[in-house]
Protein backbone atom coordinates (compact mmCIF):
# COMPACT_ATOMS: atom_id res chain seq x y z
CA UNK A 1 0.00 0.00 0.00
CA UNK A 2 1.74 3.62 -0.59
CA UNK A 3 2.02 5.89 2.08
CA UNK A 4 0.49 8.33 0.76
CA UNK A 5 -3.00 6.20 0.53
CA UNK A 6 -1.89 5.24 3.91
CA UNK A 7 -2.07 8.36 5.71
CA UNK A 8 -5.22 9.36 3.53
CA UNK A 9 -7.61 6.52 4.54
CA UNK A 10 -6.42 5.24 8.05
CA UNK A 11 -9.62 5.97 9.72
CA UNK A 12 -11.11 2.73 8.31
CA UNK A 13 -7.44 1.43 6.94
CA UNK A 14 -7.24 -2.40 6.57
CA UNK A 15 -3.78 -3.78 6.10
CA UNK A 16 -2.34 -6.73 4.67
CA UNK A 17 0.19 -8.82 6.56
CA UNK A 18 0.67 -12.75 6.48
CA UNK A 19 -1.35 -13.50 8.69
CA UNK A 20 -4.15 -11.65 6.69
CA UNK A 21 -6.52 -8.11 6.75
CA UNK A 22 -6.44 -6.79 9.85
CA UNK A 23 -8.09 -3.43 10.86
CA UNK A 24 -6.22 -1.04 12.73
CA UNK A 25 -6.42 -1.23 16.77
CA UNK A 26 -4.87 1.56 18.38
CA UNK A 27 -0.92 2.96 18.14
CA UNK A 28 1.51 2.63 20.87
CA UNK A 29 4.84 3.58 21.53
CA UNK A 30 5.69 1.07 24.12
CA UNK A 31 6.18 -2.63 23.10
CA UNK A 32 4.80 -3.67 26.63
CA UNK A 33 1.37 -1.96 25.43
CA UNK A 34 0.75 -3.72 22.18
CA UNK A 35 -2.31 -5.16 21.24
CA UNK A 36 -3.48 -7.24 17.83
CA UNK A 37 -3.91 -4.63 15.54
CA UNK A 38 -1.69 -1.54 16.79
CA UNK A 39 0.44 0.43 15.01
CA UNK A 40 4.15 0.39 16.89
CA UNK A 41 6.62 3.80 17.02
CA UNK A 42 9.94 2.71 17.03
CA UNK A 43 11.83 5.60 17.75
CA UNK A 44 15.71 6.34 18.60
CA UNK A 45 15.45 8.37 21.96
CA UNK A 46 18.32 9.29 24.00
CA UNK A 47 18.13 6.32 26.82
CA UNK A 48 16.37 3.54 24.51
CA UNK A 49 16.08 2.72 20.73
CA UNK A 50 12.73 2.03 19.96
CA UNK A 51 13.87 -0.68 17.20
CA UNK A 52 15.17 -2.84 19.31
CA UNK A 53 11.68 -4.03 20.12
CA UNK A 54 10.15 -4.18 16.76
CA UNK A 55 10.53 -8.13 16.90
CA UNK A 56 8.80 -7.88 20.30
CA UNK A 57 5.93 -5.79 19.38
CA UNK A 58 5.10 -7.97 16.12
CA UNK A 59 5.19 -10.91 18.36
CA UNK A 60 2.20 -9.02 20.54
CA UNK A 61 0.44 -8.51 17.80
CA UNK A 62 1.66 -5.00 16.03
CA UNK A 63 0.49 -4.79 12.02
CA UNK A 64 2.44 -1.95 11.22
CA UNK A 65 6.09 -0.54 12.18
CA UNK A 66 6.63 3.31 12.19
CA UNK A 67 10.63 3.57 12.19
CA UNK A 68 13.80 4.61 10.11
CA UNK A 69 14.34 3.50 6.59
CA UNK A 70 17.41 1.74 7.35
CA UNK A 71 14.99 -0.32 10.49
CA UNK A 72 14.92 -3.81 9.88
CA UNK A 73 11.06 -5.17 10.35
CA UNK A 74 9.85 -9.04 9.77
CA UNK A 75 6.13 -9.49 9.42
CA UNK A 76 4.53 -6.46 9.57
CA UNK A 77 4.41 -3.32 7.18
CA UNK A 78 7.47 -0.90 8.06
CA UNK A 79 5.97 2.86 7.22
CA UNK A 80 9.35 4.20 6.81
CA UNK A 81 10.25 7.81 7.10
CA UNK A 82 13.56 10.26 8.07
CA UNK A 83 11.32 11.49 10.63
CA UNK A 84 9.39 8.48 11.97
CA UNK A 85 8.20 10.41 15.08
CA UNK A 86 6.47 13.56 13.45
CA UNK A 87 4.73 10.29 10.91
CA UNK A 88 3.74 8.67 13.28
CA UNK A 89 1.76 11.66 15.06
CA UNK A 90 0.16 12.47 11.81
CA UNK A 91 -0.74 8.88 11.26
CA UNK A 92 -2.01 8.44 15.01
CA UNK A 93 -4.39 12.13 14.71
CA UNK A 94 -5.97 10.31 11.89
CA UNK A 95 -7.21 7.74 14.53
CA UNK A 96 -7.82 9.44 17.33
CA UNK A 97 -11.34 11.74 16.98
CA UNK A 98 -12.69 13.61 17.17
CA UNK A 99 -10.91 16.51 18.77
CA UNK A 100 -12.10 20.00 20.26
CA UNK A 101 -13.33 22.59 17.67
CA UNK A 102 -11.06 25.01 19.11
CA UNK A 103 -7.41 24.46 20.32
CA UNK A 104 -4.32 26.39 21.16
CA UNK A 105 -1.10 25.71 22.47
CA UNK A 106 1.28 27.52 24.61
CA UNK A 107 4.82 27.93 24.37
CA UNK A 108 8.03 29.69 26.22
CA UNK A 109 10.48 29.21 29.42
CA UNK A 110 8.33 30.58 31.75
CA UNK A 111 4.21 31.15 32.01
CA UNK A 112 3.07 27.97 30.41
CA UNK A 113 1.07 26.57 33.04
CA UNK A 114 -0.22 29.75 34.38
CA UNK A 115 -0.92 31.34 30.60
CA UNK A 116 -3.21 27.60 29.66
CA UNK A 117 -4.91 27.78 33.19
CA UNK A 118 -5.89 30.92 33.74
CA UNK A 119 -7.56 30.40 29.54
CA UNK A 120 -9.41 27.64 30.86
CA UNK A 121 -10.94 29.39 33.37
CA UNK A 122 -11.18 32.50 31.11
CA UNK A 123 -13.34 29.97 28.88
CA UNK A 124 -15.17 28.21 31.40
CA UNK A 125 -16.64 31.47 32.83
CA UNK A 126 -17.82 32.50 29.20
CA UNK A 127 -19.77 29.86 29.36
CA UNK A 128 -17.50 26.93 27.26
CA UNK A 129 -16.79 23.61 28.11
CA UNK A 130 -12.63 24.24 28.28
CA UNK A 131 -9.50 21.92 29.39
CA UNK A 132 -6.11 22.48 29.57
CA UNK A 133 -3.17 20.32 29.09
CA UNK A 134 -0.06 20.67 30.66
CA UNK A 135 2.51 20.39 33.44
CA UNK A 136 -0.37 20.44 36.41
CA UNK A 137 -1.77 17.29 33.82
CA UNK A 138 -5.42 17.29 32.14
CA UNK A 139 -8.01 20.00 34.22
CA UNK A 140 -11.69 20.63 33.18
CA UNK A 141 -14.00 22.00 35.25
CA UNK A 142 -14.71 19.15 37.32
CA UNK A 143 -11.46 17.47 37.19
CA UNK A 144 -7.39 16.99 37.51
CA UNK A 145 -5.20 13.76 36.51
CA UNK A 146 -1.84 14.03 36.66
CA UNK A 147 0.15 12.70 33.39
CA UNK A 148 3.75 13.58 35.05
CA UNK A 149 4.96 15.55 31.97
CA UNK A 150 4.58 18.81 30.38
CA UNK A 151 3.44 17.68 27.18
CA UNK A 152 3.02 13.82 27.40
CA UNK A 153 3.94 11.33 24.66
CA UNK A 154 2.02 11.32 21.35
CA UNK A 155 -0.43 8.54 22.12
CA UNK A 156 -1.13 10.21 25.03
CA UNK A 157 -1.78 13.89 23.69
CA UNK A 158 -3.69 12.88 21.68
CA UNK A 159 -5.70 10.45 23.35
CA UNK A 160 -6.48 12.59 26.07
CA UNK A 161 -7.70 15.41 23.17
CA UNK A 162 -9.85 12.88 21.92
CA UNK A 163 -11.71 12.02 24.83
CA UNK A 164 -11.54 15.63 26.03
CA UNK A 165 -14.02 15.67 23.26
CA UNK A 166 -15.89 13.14 23.39
CA UNK A 167 -16.93 14.29 27.14
CA UNK A 168 -18.04 17.57 25.14
CA UNK A 169 -15.07 20.08 25.65
CA UNK A 170 -15.02 22.27 22.72
CA UNK A 171 -12.30 24.65 23.67
CA UNK A 172 -8.51 23.22 24.32
CA UNK A 173 -5.15 25.09 25.37
CA UNK A 174 -1.72 22.99 26.03
CA UNK A 175 1.67 23.29 26.98
CA UNK A 176 3.76 23.05 24.41
CA UNK A 177 7.43 22.58 25.99
CA UNK A 178 10.49 22.65 23.88
CA UNK A 179 11.00 18.74 24.28
CA UNK A 180 7.39 18.01 23.16
CA UNK A 181 7.90 20.35 20.08
CA UNK A 182 11.47 18.58 19.01
CA UNK A 183 10.24 15.70 19.57
CA UNK A 184 6.91 15.56 17.29
CA UNK A 185 4.93 15.43 20.52
CA UNK A 186 1.84 17.98 19.70
CA UNK A 187 1.69 17.12 15.92
CA UNK A 188 -1.73 15.90 14.11
CA UNK A 189 -4.63 17.95 15.46
CA UNK A 190 -5.37 21.39 14.64
CA UNK A 191 -3.95 24.36 16.40
CA UNK A 192 -5.41 27.02 15.73
CA UNK A 193 -3.80 29.55 18.28
CA UNK A 194 -0.10 29.77 19.61
CA UNK A 195 1.22 31.43 22.22
CA UNK A 196 4.77 32.77 22.93
CA UNK A 197 4.90 34.03 26.65
CA UNK A 198 9.38 34.51 27.15
CA UNK A 199 12.15 33.03 26.25
CA UNK A 200 15.33 32.73 28.77
CA UNK A 201 18.54 30.12 29.67
CA UNK A 202 16.50 26.64 30.19
CA UNK A 203 17.07 23.14 29.13
CA UNK A 204 20.55 23.67 27.34
CA UNK A 205 21.31 20.61 28.84
CA UNK A 206 19.15 18.98 25.89
CA UNK A 207 19.50 21.76 22.85
CA UNK A 208 22.73 22.57 23.34
CA UNK A 209 22.71 26.33 22.96
CA UNK A 210 20.05 29.09 23.28
CA UNK A 211 19.20 29.40 18.99
CA UNK A 212 18.85 25.59 19.37
CA UNK A 213 16.37 25.65 22.19
CA UNK A 214 14.65 29.17 20.77
CA UNK A 215 14.41 27.13 17.15
CA UNK A 216 12.42 24.26 18.51
CA UNK A 217 9.99 26.63 20.44
CA UNK A 218 9.52 28.35 17.09
CA UNK A 219 7.81 24.79 15.90
CA UNK A 220 4.93 25.75 17.17
CA UNK A 221 4.71 28.91 14.66
CA UNK A 222 6.48 27.32 11.99
CA UNK A 223 4.83 24.18 11.46
CA UNK A 224 2.25 23.05 14.07
CA UNK A 225 -0.20 26.08 14.09
CA UNK A 226 -2.76 26.28 10.92
CA UNK A 227 -1.89 28.22 7.66
CA UNK A 228 -4.76 30.56 8.80
CA UNK A 229 -3.86 30.44 12.90
CA UNK A 230 -3.19 33.42 14.89
CA UNK A 231 -0.07 33.84 17.41
CA UNK A 232 -0.72 35.82 20.34
CA UNK A 233 2.62 36.74 21.35
CA UNK A 234 3.53 38.90 24.56
CA UNK A 235 5.58 42.31 23.48
CA UNK A 236 8.18 43.29 25.92
CA UNK A 237 10.56 40.07 26.18
CA UNK A 238 13.80 40.10 24.37
CA UNK A 239 13.08 37.97 21.86
CA UNK A 240 9.54 39.02 20.93
CA UNK A 241 10.61 41.10 17.73
CA UNK A 242 12.13 37.90 16.81
CA UNK A 243 9.33 36.23 17.22
CA UNK A 244 6.78 38.62 15.30
CA UNK A 245 9.26 38.27 12.41
CA UNK A 246 9.46 34.72 12.18
CA UNK A 247 5.54 34.57 12.65
CA UNK A 248 5.47 36.86 10.07
CA UNK A 249 7.05 35.84 7.63
CA UNK A 250 4.59 32.49 7.62
CA UNK A 251 1.69 34.90 7.30
CA UNK A 252 -0.07 34.13 10.45
CA UNK A 253 -2.00 36.48 12.20
CA UNK A 254 -0.29 38.38 15.21
CA UNK A 255 -2.32 39.56 18.30
CA UNK A 256 0.40 41.39 20.70
CA UNK A 257 -0.07 42.16 24.47
CA UNK A 258 2.27 44.25 26.76
CA UNK A 259 3.55 47.37 27.17
CA UNK A 260 5.10 46.84 23.70
CA UNK A 261 1.32 45.34 22.24
CA UNK A 262 -0.70 46.69 20.13
CA UNK A 263 -4.17 44.32 20.75
CA UNK A 264 -3.70 44.55 24.56
CA UNK A 265 -1.61 47.66 25.42
CA UNK A 266 -0.49 47.83 28.99
CA UNK A 267 -0.05 51.52 29.76
CA UNK A 268 0.76 50.87 34.11
CA UNK A 269 0.82 48.37 36.55
CA UNK A 270 -0.19 49.33 39.73
CA UNK A 271 0.37 46.79 43.19
CA UNK A 272 -2.20 46.32 45.72
CA UNK A 273 -2.71 44.75 49.20
CA UNK A 274 -4.70 41.83 47.03
CA UNK A 275 -3.02 41.58 43.82
CA UNK A 276 -2.66 44.57 41.20
CA UNK A 277 -4.67 47.22 39.16
CA UNK A 278 -4.28 46.67 35.04
CA UNK A 279 -4.89 50.12 33.07
CA UNK A 280 -5.38 48.39 29.51
CA UNK A 281 -5.65 50.39 26.43
CA UNK A 282 -7.84 47.86 23.66
CA UNK A 283 -10.35 48.22 21.16
CA UNK A 284 -9.61 51.91 20.73
CA UNK A 285 -10.53 53.04 24.85
CA UNK A 286 -8.82 52.45 28.30
CA UNK A 287 -10.16 49.89 30.47
CA UNK A 288 -9.41 49.09 34.58
CA UNK A 289 -8.99 45.48 35.56
CA UNK A 290 -8.45 44.87 39.58
CA UNK A 291 -6.33 41.39 39.20
CA UNK A 292 -6.78 39.07 42.23
CA UNK A 293 -2.77 37.89 41.49
CA UNK A 294 0.36 39.74 42.58
CA UNK A 295 3.73 40.49 40.12
CA UNK A 296 4.12 41.40 36.86
CA UNK A 297 4.52 38.10 35.57
CA UNK A 298 1.13 37.22 36.29
CA UNK A 299 0.07 39.98 34.69
CA UNK A 300 2.04 38.83 31.64
CA UNK A 301 0.15 35.41 31.98
CA UNK A 302 -3.43 36.72 32.54
CA UNK A 303 -2.60 39.04 29.33
CA UNK A 304 -1.53 36.20 27.21
CA UNK A 305 -4.86 34.07 27.92
CA UNK A 306 -7.00 36.75 27.28
CA UNK A 307 -5.33 37.42 24.20
CA UNK A 308 -6.24 33.74 23.43
CA UNK A 309 -9.85 34.29 24.13
CA UNK A 310 -10.21 37.25 22.16
CA UNK A 311 -8.38 35.70 19.35
CA UNK A 312 -10.97 32.37 19.63
CA UNK A 313 -13.98 34.69 19.09
CA UNK A 314 -14.30 35.89 23.02
CA UNK A 315 -15.66 39.36 23.75
CA UNK A 316 -13.84 41.65 24.87
CA UNK A 317 -16.47 43.13 27.23
CA UNK A 318 -16.56 39.34 28.85
CA UNK A 319 -13.13 38.83 29.16
CA UNK A 320 -13.01 42.00 31.22
CA UNK A 321 -15.60 41.19 33.49
CA UNK A 322 -14.17 38.01 33.96
CA UNK A 323 -10.59 38.94 34.43
CA UNK A 324 -11.04 40.22 38.06
CA UNK A 325 -12.33 36.54 39.14
CA UNK A 326 -9.44 34.77 38.26
CA UNK A 327 -7.95 32.30 40.53
CA UNK A 328 -4.53 31.80 41.25
CA UNK A 329 -2.68 28.83 39.44
CA UNK A 330 -0.81 25.95 41.81
CA UNK A 331 2.56 26.30 42.64
CA UNK A 332 2.47 29.53 41.19
CA UNK A 333 3.05 32.44 43.92
CA UNK A 334 0.67 30.19 45.55
CA UNK A 335 0.27 31.71 49.78
CA UNK A 336 0.86 28.64 51.67
CA UNK A 337 0.91 29.78 54.79
CA UNK A 338 0.97 32.60 57.02
CA UNK A 339 2.66 32.02 60.22
CA UNK A 340 1.30 33.60 63.85
CA UNK A 341 3.69 36.69 63.48
CA UNK A 342 2.37 37.57 60.73
CA UNK A 343 4.97 36.64 57.50
CA UNK A 344 3.47 35.06 55.01
CA UNK A 345 5.34 31.96 52.95
CA UNK A 346 4.89 31.88 48.84
CA UNK A 347 5.79 28.78 46.94
CA UNK A 348 6.67 28.88 42.88
CA UNK A 349 7.81 26.74 40.18
CA UNK A 350 10.52 28.96 39.24
CA UNK A 351 13.67 26.90 38.06
CA UNK A 352 15.37 29.29 36.12
CA UNK A 353 17.12 32.77 36.34
CA UNK A 354 14.46 34.72 35.00
CA UNK A 355 11.68 32.75 36.70
CA UNK A 356 13.49 33.27 39.99
CA UNK A 357 14.00 37.15 38.75
CA UNK A 358 10.54 37.30 38.15
CA UNK A 359 9.19 36.07 41.39
CA UNK A 360 11.08 37.89 44.00
CA UNK A 361 10.43 41.21 41.90
CA UNK A 362 6.32 39.98 42.06
CA UNK A 363 6.94 39.78 45.92
CA UNK A 364 9.17 42.66 46.49
CA UNK A 365 6.96 45.23 46.67
CA UNK A 366 4.97 43.81 49.63
CA UNK A 367 7.62 43.30 51.67
CA UNK A 368 7.51 45.23 54.95
CA UNK A 369 4.02 46.84 54.80
CA UNK A 370 3.40 50.42 56.52
CA UNK A 371 6.28 49.64 58.91
CA UNK A 372 9.46 49.44 55.97
CA UNK A 373 12.34 47.30 57.15
CA UNK A 374 11.04 43.91 56.19
CA UNK A 375 13.18 41.17 54.53
CA UNK A 376 12.52 39.02 51.16
CA UNK A 377 13.69 35.15 52.81
CA UNK A 378 14.62 33.46 49.44
CA UNK A 379 14.79 29.68 49.57
CA UNK A 380 15.75 27.62 46.37
CA UNK A 381 18.22 25.11 44.53
CA UNK A 382 18.42 23.37 41.00
CA UNK A 383 17.58 20.52 39.42
CA UNK A 384 20.37 17.63 39.33
CA UNK A 385 21.35 15.92 35.84
CA UNK A 386 20.18 19.40 34.07
CA UNK A 387 22.04 22.68 32.73
CA UNK A 388 24.44 23.05 35.14
CA UNK A 389 25.38 26.87 33.65
CA UNK A 390 22.30 28.16 34.84
CA UNK A 391 22.74 27.14 38.45
CA UNK A 392 25.78 30.26 39.41
CA UNK A 393 23.39 32.72 37.64
CA UNK A 394 20.53 31.44 40.06
CA UNK A 395 22.54 32.32 42.42
CA UNK A 396 23.70 35.71 41.39
CA UNK A 397 19.80 36.42 41.11
CA UNK A 398 19.02 35.37 44.53
CA UNK A 399 21.77 37.52 46.30
CA UNK A 400 21.35 40.21 44.34
CA UNK A 401 17.30 40.73 45.37
CA UNK A 402 16.76 38.90 48.62
CA UNK A 403 17.49 40.09 51.32
CA UNK A 404 18.45 36.36 52.75
CA UNK A 405 19.38 33.92 50.30
CA UNK A 406 18.97 30.26 51.36
CA UNK A 407 20.55 27.46 48.79
CA UNK A 408 19.15 23.98 49.01
CA UNK A 409 18.10 20.90 47.62
CA UNK A 410 15.64 20.66 44.91
CA UNK A 411 15.52 17.56 42.87
CA UNK A 412 18.51 16.24 43.03
CA UNK A 413 18.03 13.36 40.95
CA UNK A 414 21.63 11.46 40.21
CA UNK A 415 23.87 14.39 41.47
CA UNK A 416 25.42 14.91 44.92
CA UNK A 417 23.77 17.53 46.51
CA UNK A 418 26.00 19.56 48.51
CA UNK A 419 27.96 19.89 44.78
CA UNK A 420 24.56 21.32 43.54
CA UNK A 421 24.24 23.73 46.31
CA UNK A 422 28.46 25.00 45.93
CA UNK A 423 27.76 25.61 42.07
CA UNK A 424 24.82 27.48 43.02
CA UNK A 425 26.67 29.80 45.85
CA UNK A 426 30.04 29.99 43.39
CA UNK A 427 27.78 32.90 41.45
CA UNK A 428 27.10 35.16 44.45
CA UNK A 429 28.70 35.71 48.12
CA UNK A 430 25.83 36.20 50.98
CA UNK A 431 24.04 33.21 50.24
CA UNK A 432 23.33 30.27 52.88
CA UNK A 433 23.77 26.84 52.75
CA UNK A 434 20.92 25.80 54.09
CA UNK A 435 21.36 21.53 53.01
CA UNK A 436 17.83 19.53 52.83
CA UNK A 437 15.22 21.03 51.68
CA UNK A 438 12.85 20.65 54.81
CA UNK A 439 15.28 22.21 56.88
CA UNK A 440 16.27 24.96 54.70
CA UNK A 441 12.61 25.66 54.86
CA UNK A 442 12.68 25.78 58.45
CA UNK A 443 15.22 27.49 58.93
CA UNK A 444 13.61 30.19 56.73
CA UNK A 445 10.64 30.49 58.74
CA UNK A 446 12.08 30.90 61.95
CA UNK A 447 14.05 33.87 60.70
CA UNK A 448 10.98 35.20 59.36
CA UNK A 449 9.41 38.83 61.36
CA UNK A 450 6.00 40.16 61.05
CA UNK A 451 7.03 42.28 58.08
CA UNK A 452 8.80 39.72 55.72
CA UNK A 453 7.89 37.11 53.01
CA UNK A 454 9.39 33.85 52.32
CA UNK A 455 9.55 32.81 48.90
CA UNK A 456 9.95 28.83 48.20
CA UNK A 457 11.22 28.73 44.62
CA UNK A 458 11.72 25.78 42.37
CA UNK A 459 9.10 22.94 42.91
CA UNK A 460 6.00 24.82 42.87
CA UNK A 461 2.91 21.94 42.54
CA UNK A 462 5.36 19.01 42.63
CA UNK A 463 4.70 16.53 45.38
CA UNK A 464 7.67 14.58 44.95
CA UNK A 465 11.29 15.19 45.52
CA UNK A 466 13.45 12.90 42.74
CA UNK A 467 16.29 11.80 45.13
CA UNK A 468 19.01 9.16 43.22
CA UNK A 469 16.22 6.74 41.57
CA UNK A 470 13.52 7.50 44.16
CA UNK A 471 10.67 9.84 44.42
CA UNK A 472 10.48 10.86 48.40
CA UNK A 473 7.14 12.86 49.15
CA UNK A 474 7.99 15.91 49.65
CA UNK A 475 5.50 19.13 48.24
CA UNK A 476 6.32 22.35 49.51
CA UNK A 477 2.84 23.64 50.57
CA UNK A 478 2.18 20.86 52.92
CA UNK A 479 6.10 21.28 54.41
CA UNK A 480 5.53 24.91 54.93
CA UNK A 481 2.69 25.02 56.97
CA UNK A 482 4.10 21.48 59.01
CA UNK A 483 8.01 23.99 59.44
CA UNK A 484 5.19 26.66 60.81
CA UNK A 485 3.85 24.81 63.00
CA UNK A 486 6.66 23.15 64.91
CA UNK A 487 8.21 26.53 64.81
CA UNK A 488 5.21 27.58 67.21
CA UNK A 489 3.49 29.54 64.22
CA UNK A 490 -0.38 29.32 63.44
CA UNK A 491 -0.56 27.93 59.99
CA UNK A 492 -3.62 29.32 58.00
CA UNK A 493 -4.28 27.82 54.14
CA UNK A 494 -3.69 29.40 50.99
CA UNK A 495 -6.24 30.44 48.29
CA UNK A 496 -6.18 34.29 47.92
CA UNK A 497 -2.33 35.61 46.89
CA UNK A 498 -2.17 38.41 49.96
CA UNK A 499 0.43 40.40 50.83
CA UNK A 500 2.12 41.15 53.92
CA UNK A 501 0.52 44.35 54.87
Amino acid sequence: MQLNALIAGLYDLTLGNEQGDSLVTGFAIDHRKIAPGNIFGAFRGAKFNGEDFIEAAIAAGAIAIVAAPEAEVNGAVHIADDEPRRLFAQLAARYFTPVPQMVAAVTGTNGKTSTAELTRQLWRMAGLNSASIGTLGVTTADDQVNTGLTTPDIVTFLSNMSGLAREGVSHAIFEASSHGLSQYRTEGLPVQIGVFTNLSRDHLDYHGDIDSYFNAKMRLFDEVVDDAGTAVIWADDRWSETVKKRVMDRGLNIFTVGENGTSLHLLSRTPTQLGQVLMVEAQGNTHRIALPLIGAYQAANVLCAAGVVLASGGALSDVLDHLPRVQPVRGRLERAVITKIGAPVYVDYAHTPDGLRAAIDALRPHVGGQNGGGKLITVFGAGGDRDKGKRPEMGKVAAQLSDIAIVTDDNPRGEDPATIRAEIMAGATGMKDGGERRAAIAHAISLAGADDIILLAGKGHEQGQIIGDRVIPFDDVEVARECAREYGHEASGASKPESAA
